[in-house]
């Protein structure tokens, strides 16, 4: 899930995580057991700095059903109409509170979901391309109100095994359409490339993939890239998240004749997959272990 403010001076991203992917704890136990390896990441950006959380829990600490999902102190609940995010996290490496609420509405659920890689092991689902969020936090004392999406990555396996990279990125297009783009590279079979337009009616059509535009790479020299209308040129807003495998930016770009914002991030399984990656991640991902 993401939210942007209106006047785009605060971001909010949250993921919650069954065998969480990035997590040095679920590596270390062979990536097995994901229940015992679970996680609500919560990252705040906005003009004062921003706050991010992502603590590890336990088996004991999950609860979930159909229309929830907790972890510790924090859950999600679909009523139907809209999702409900209660949130009680703690930022790491300095410890500051997350706490408040947050509620998605989408207007417009898409049922289709999308294949990752050739062998089938790894989907995507953008469930509500279209959709408004509302912001009430207490700690930091923060409300706004935005454009919103959400959705869904399964895999059968380690990510860093199925691909090298990817670059991801949705936008609202401002005229009651949303596009998001996938750009995978894979390590066996095809890479994937997907360019998809979204609109109020429920309507999901995969369209031309725009030609490829470069990014300034990240201070960790994380490569970035996305796709753009030709003779454009996509610009870094800022530079959200700067992590030694991933990067998280506000882009200027334009899309299907529209010049919008746009949420985007860039992962690099190769700099996953190296040594000295994994016990740097602690400091930013800690685990309770009772």
């Amino acid at each position: 899930m993401d939210g942007l403010s209106d006047d785009g001076r605060f971001g909010l991203t949250m993921i919650a995580f069954i065998g969480s992917v990035f997590s040095p704890y679920y590596k270390w136990a062979g990536y097995r057991d994901p229940e015992n390896h679970v996680a609500i990441n919560i990252a705040l950006y906005g003009e004062r700095g921003g706050r991010w959380a992502m603590t590890e829990r336990r088996r004991p600490d999950l609860s979930r059903g159909a229309s929830h999902f907790a972890v510790g102190p924090s859950r999600l609940d679909w009523d139907g109409n809209a999702l409900h995010v209660e949130i009680d996290e703690t930022s790491a490496p300095l410890p500051k509170p997350i706490r408040g609420r947050f509620r998605l509405i989408p207007e417009v659920i898409n049922r289709r979901a999308f294949d990752l890689d050739s062998a089938g092991r790894h989907r995507w689902w953008p469930i509500a391309p279209l959709s408004r969020i509302e912001v009430d936090l207490d700690r930091p004392d923060l409300s706004w109100r935005g454009s919103g999406y959400l959705d869904s990555n399964g895999g059968g396996e380690p990510l860093q095994n199925a691909f090298a990279r990817w670059d991801w990125s949705r936008a609202d297009l401002g005229n009651g359409e949303a596009a998001a783009l996938y750009d995978v590279t894979a390590r066996h079979g095809d890479d994937r490339l997907l360019a998809l337009r979204f609109d109020r009616a429920g309507e999901t059509r995969e369209t031309e993939v725009p030609p490829p535009a470069t990014l300034p790479s990240t201070l960790w020299r994380v490569t970035r890239g996305t796709r753009a209308d030709a003779g454009s040129r996509p610009r870094v807003i800022k530079t959200l998240e700067d992590a030694p495998f991933y990067a998280r930016s506000l882009l200027e770009t334009r899309l299907f004749g529209a010049t919008v914002p746009a949420i985007h991030e860039s992962l690099s399984l190769d700099r996953l997959k190296t040594r000295w990656v994994w016990p740097m991640l602690p400091f930013r991902m800690p685990r309770r272990f009772i």
